[in-house]
């Protein structure tokens, strides 16, 4: 762990208008950060405060990570015991991958000060008014789908402005909030001060997305984290740990410290990718416009790409899982040349499937489990008897993929609430 600066100290947070600001420093360095809210009639109540107070604490990886100092100052910040322990694992294992890249161990990570936790603040916003953070990627299309069908007052939550997603919103139809974050400039221009690497991202939307749900007087927050999320993606490390069913228990615990009744859990905990996937074949009207490369996501607008890259982890993973269920020609449409199509991505697809330095790449992919049965099942297609590296894939993984069906019941327990634990797409 580096020594190079004493100690990173949470400065403080408050609003300014719609906007969170949140304020950190590191050493004589300030870093300053802006959540914009949307409008609506939550804004100045006591349960915002609360779930700004979890925000400005999660916020805060991006800025403690270009130093990664020895001790986290809260400073005069209040905490409840469920706060320190969402804290330090949020850092610890949240920020796994980029300890692992760096040869850190934050295992040692000390957190000194923080105030006495401010009294809890009951939230009584409309349990029948979800909101649904969509990234427009098949996990939340599928979400945003299963909700709605129970829920009319469904509507969808999308931090940031990105171009990839409109059409997918569009195609919803669905009520939006949107919300903005505005990163410190000094984390933009690559300092080659500043160590670099993953943070758990996830876990600050969440957060930005329970900030927008009180201020429209809305919940629960359903995310789209399946079960695979909770996997590791080498041993002790999870690319998605903010995504994963820890995670999920460790905030859901600080809620209901500080802001009990706001609900937060994700509707496809306890389903595979590949269950996710076949939903999302009975949904033709997104398979022109969704989106799941993260080249269309980088924090740089220039460098964004309007269309599939075709040849990224993830670009490899959507078209190897939706496979079995679609036909060659209408993914041939969605990626223009199919990942599938290109012998140069073998060794890429061989990761998937546990051929890799890792035991699946640092990306939100699925488990190899779920790669090595979609490969098996698309393989079998009569439409796939001429694509070399789909057989060559299938060969390498000949009996070690599990049967379908043992991939498309729930796997696992999860904390869906009773009145939406019957999942299932309405189409």
């Amino acid at each position: 762990m580096s020594a190079r600066e004493p100690a990173f100290r949470y400065a403080g947070w408050s609003f300014d208008g719609r906007d969170v600001v949140c304020r950190y420093e590191l050493g004589a360095r300030a870093f300053t950060e802006r959540f914009t809210l949307p409008d609506g009639p939550g804004l100045g109540t006591p349960a915002l405060s609360q779930v700004a107070r979890l925000l400005f604490l999660l916020a805060g990886v991006s800025y403690y990570k270009t130093a990664a100092p020895p001790v986290v100052d809260l400073g005069a910040t209040p905490v409840t015991p469920s706060d320190r322990a969402l804290l330090r694992a949020f850092y610890t294992h949240g920020l796994g991958e980029f300890a692992y890249v760096n040869d850190l161990d934050l295992s040692g990570l000390q957190f000194t000060g923080g105030a006495e936790p401010l009294p809890a603040t009951p939230y009584d916003g409309g349990a029948d008014r979800p909101l649904v953070p969509f990234g427009g990627g098949i996990d939340s299309v599928v979400v945003a789908e299963t909700v709605r069908a129970r829920r009319p007052e469904t509507a969808l939550f999308v931090l940031g402005s990105y171009d990839a997603i409109e059409g997918v919103l569009e195609v919803a139809g669905l009520p939006v909030l949107r919300a903005a974050r505005r990163l410190d400039p000094q984390l933009l221009v690559r300092d080659p001060a500043f160590l670099n690497g993953h943070v758990p991202v996830t876990g600050i939307v969440s957060l930005v997305a329970l900030a927008a749900a009180v201020v429209d007087g809305r919940g629960p927050v359903v995310m789209s984290n399946e079960h695979s999320a909770s996997e590791a993606t080498v041993a002790g490390v999870n690319h998605q740990w903010s995504k994963s069913a820890a995670f999920e228990g460790l905030l859901r615990a600080s809620l209901a410290e500080s802001v009990p009744g706001l609900g937060y859990f994700s509707l496809l905990r306890a389903r595979s990718e590949l269950w996710v996937a076949q939903r999302f074949a009975l949904l033709p009207a997104y398979h022109p416009v969704f989106r799941s490369c993260n080249r269309a996501f980088t924090v740089d607008p220039a460098r964004r790409l309007g269309h599939w890259c075709g040849e990224c982890d993830k670009c490899c993973f959507i078209d190897l899982i939706l496979a079995p269920y679609l036909t060659p020609g209408e993914l041939e449409a969605i990626f223009g040349r199919e990942p599938l199509d290109r012998p140069d991505l073998l060794p890429r697809f061989r990761s998937l499937l546990g051929d890799g330095e890792h035991d699946k790449p640092f990306e939100c992919v699925g488990d190899v489990d779920e790669c090595r049965t979609a490969v098996t099942l698309a393989a079998a297609r009569p439409d796939r008897q001429k694509y070399p590296v789909l057989q060559e894939l299938s060969a390498f993984v000949a009996g070690r993929a599990p049967a379908e069906e043992s991939l498309l019941r729930p796997l696992g327990d999860d904390a869906v609430p009773p009145e939406y634990a019957d999942a299932d797409v309405v189409v």
